[in-house]
């Protein structure tokens, strides 16, 4: 006999627990497993305010970027809309069916605030890399260097020539890029002196990113830039350090 649906009416109760719903075979499971993020509360405190509102999760705003790495899922808007959606996602993120999803601006705030100030993702690499080394896979034996280049997000068209002379604290103040660019000048460079050998000026500097690097690949358009520096161990391909440096 052909069976039908009910006409849709919604029940009064539910009973639904998210871990039967998520395959023990699904990929979340076994970065949840050795994924730990005990010590990261710790580690942030000194940067929250002990009055106020309680803020969002820390841990939440680690879990949800790894789903977007995991599964490629580049825009902030998009991994919200996508969490919200997919029980899986949930699932890792500690979120119940009616636990809302953080705004998308969250995530840039943090990044540009306390997590920055706090060196919080360094912290979250360096706890992933001792439970690597605690399951052997990291030998410290053999290493390999390797470089990649990252677009930085500045506009061709706002750059000027290298040599040209620029007043950064002119309009309503420099932005935070400029300002830490500044920082790193006067720290480089505490004095003049005349027999300090003079370094060439770079080719073009960005007026939104002055760190960035004007570079080019081969058969293509110039562009500002960043290098991503790697350190691997060869015996099962674990990156154990990472530094981000004006591209050369």
């Amino acid at each position: 006999m052909m069976g039908q649906q009910g006409g849709g009416q919604h029940k009064l109760f539910y009973s639904f627990n998210l871990d039967d719903h998520v395959p023990r075979t699904h990929l979340l499971r076994g970065i949840d497993r050795y994924f730990d993020l005990d010590g990261l509360r710790e580690h942030l405190a000194p940067h929250y305010s002990h009055t106020g509102r309680p803020s969002i999760d820390p841990e939440l705003m680690i879990h949800m970027p790894i789903v977007g790495y995991c599964f490629g899922i580049r825009s902030e808007r998009r991994l919200c809309e996508e969490v919200h959606l997919n029980l899986a996602y949930r699932w890792l993120c500690r979120l119940g069916l009616e636990d809302a999803v953080p705004d998308h601006s969250t995530f840039s705030k943090n990044r540009r605030g306390r997590f920055r100030d706090s060196e919080a993702l360094r912290h979250v690499f360096e706890s992933v890399l001792r439970r690597c080394m605690s399951e052997g896979l990291v030998e410290g034996e053999g290493f390999a260097v390797d470089a990649s280049v990252v677009k930085a997000d500045a506009n061709r068209a706002r750059g000027v020539p290298g040599t040209e002379v620029i007043d950064w604290r002119q309009g309503d103040g420099p932005s935070r890029a400029v300002q830490e660019y500044l920082s790193a000048l006067e720290e480089a460079n505490p004095a003049p002196s005349d027999d300090v050998e003079s370094t060439t000026p770079p080719k073009r500097i960005s007026l939104t990113d002055p760190a960035a690097r004007y570079t080019a690949a081969p058969g293509g358009p110039a562009f500002f830039a960043y290098s991503t520096n790697y350190l691997i161990d060869l015996h099962a391909g674990i990156i154990v350090d990472v530094e981000a440096t004006p591209q050369t």
